[in-house]
């Protein structure tokens, strides 16, 4: 088994450019910046790399300060528990503001976790920053580094100072690619709906873990934030995602959430499968219907979850049959995805969801032999011919599967580039009788033969 990789924490006061550093070194955009004081709240981790030498980096919320943000506290909460499991602590500071309170509160922070800690002076680009630098040196932590995360000034130093502390040898391991591509083992999953449905306590629970932020405030997560779980020796990669709603209640709500819809976006077309999760108690909304059908175009496998079905258990069977059935004309181009009853908040069929994701996620890679394929065309077209939307005579000559994830099925015919649409979906449900095909997309191609 491969180690653990050390932990490297980036921790300060809000808006001292933590998550600048963050993308900075990890090359990539995962943490959002904006001039807002508290934007990142959950802790973020992205695996790293400085010539050779791996470790995970930390992003957390800023501590102490200057923050309006309601959930501060938890933020401050979630930050003292990634002090606590680091292994190297970087102190990032405002070099163009100098030495405050704020920062003094941190050190003596950092010096009751006993930790080692470098202290990186950012901004010094800024002339009145490189004038100001030496007083860091009165926190009592060195080496103190002068950096710049915007431009990247400064930060090969840092860096060397980061892999020197650690001792880190500077070779080859299998970990995750640093920016941040599941591994060939993960299974990439993003949890994904609308704001305030239950999409963080629903990773909680899985995780069996606090840790994502969980409140009654919309807009509670705002980066999209990933952890590694393992289940009967498979890896899942589980993203939380920010709640996602309609395009003109995020143009007027400002930049923070515009960015965090922006990922969570990307964090579908990364996953392989999509988790989306809706409130039992209102059901299914054209908003929900809006995100499941990004999930669909971008050719993901697709689970239905509606969460908070403790507070319906009450209703009896019937309920069960209605919801469902409205769920699913809700959803119609869904057909394909498996809908679970769920409940973030009492841990109910939250393994059952495990074991959906698991067979959609193979389902996804599943492939059927051409000579098998073309014996079950033969069989179907010969009870049911093709029709195309000319109304000419078609004969589909042979077919192929050529490619997966999502599955890609390609007809040769005599004369049609295309099947009637209500063909084209009697084809794609009779694949998915013959040879599964669970909880995934199936895109099919017509071509004539030449």
């Amino acid at each position: 088994m491969t180690p653990k990789p050390p932990s490297v924490v980036l921790v300060g006061r809000p808006n001292v450019g933590k998550s600048t550093l963050f993308n900075r070194l990890t090359e990539t955009r995962r943490a959002i910046v904006t001039a807002i004081p508290g934007t990142t709240r959950d802790v973020i981790a992205q695996p790293a790399e400085w010539q050779g030498a791996r470790f995970e980096l930390v992003d957390t919320g800023g501590m102490f300060g200057a923050s309006e943000d309601p959930l501060h506290a938890l933020v401050l909460e979630r930050g003292r528990r990634a002090v606590a499991a680091a292994d190297l602590l970087v102190l990032v500071v405002d070099g163009r503001e100098g030495l405050v309170p704020g920062d003094e509160q941190i050190a003596e922070v950092l010096r009751e976790a006993g930790k080692p800690v470098v202290v990186a002076v950012n901004k010094s680009d800024d002339r009145r920053a490189r004038e100001g630098a030496l007083e860091f040196y009165g926190l009592g932590f060195e080496p103190v580094y002068e950096i710049s995360a915007e431009h990247g000034l400064g930060v090969g130093e840092l860096l060397d100072g980061v892999v020197g502390r650690l001792r880190l040898p500077r070779e080859r391991a299998t970990f995750p690619s640093r920016r941040g591509e599941p591994r060939a083992d993960e299974v990439a999953v993003a949890i994904v709906g609308r704001p305030n449905v239950g999409k963080s306590s629903l990773v909680n629970r899985l995780l069996r873990e606090e840790r994502m932020i969980v409140s009654e405030f919309p807009g509670t997560t705002r980066d999209a934030v990933d952890a590694v779980l393992t289940w009967h020796r498979r890896r899942f990669r589980i993203v939380d995602t920010a709640g996602i709603r309609r395009p003109g209640r995020v143009a007027r709500s400002g930049p923070v959430e515009s960015v965090s819809v922006l990922l969570a976006r990307r964090s579908i077309e990364a996953a392989d499968v999509v988790v989306v999760v809706i409130d039992a108690t209102q059901g299914a909304t054209d908003q929900d219907a809006a995100i499941a059908g990004e999930a669909d175009r971008a050719g993901c496998g697709v689970i239905i979850a509606a969460n908070k079905w403790d507070l319906m258990k009450d209703r009896g069977p019937e309920f069960v049959k209605t919801f469902d059935e409205e769920l699913r004309r809700r959803l119609k181009f869904l057909d394909y995805a498996p809908v679970l009853h769920i409940s973030a908040l009492t841990g109910e069929r939250a393994p059952k969801l495990l074991e959906t994701i698991d067979r959609v996620a193979e389902s996804r890679k599943q492939r059927v032999a051409t000579p098998e394929l073309n014996r079950f065309v033969a069989s179907v077209t010969a009870a049911h011919p093709p029709a195309s939307p000319g109304r000419k005579h078609v004969r589909i000559l042979y077919a192929a599967q050529t490619g997966v994830a999502p599955p890609v099925f390609v007809f040769f015919t005599n004369v049609a580039t295309r099947f009637h649409f209500s063909y084209s979906r009697f084809l794609i449900n009779q694949i998915r009788d013959a040879f599964g095909f669970v909880g995934t997309p199936i895109r099919l191609h017509v071509r004539r033969r030449a």
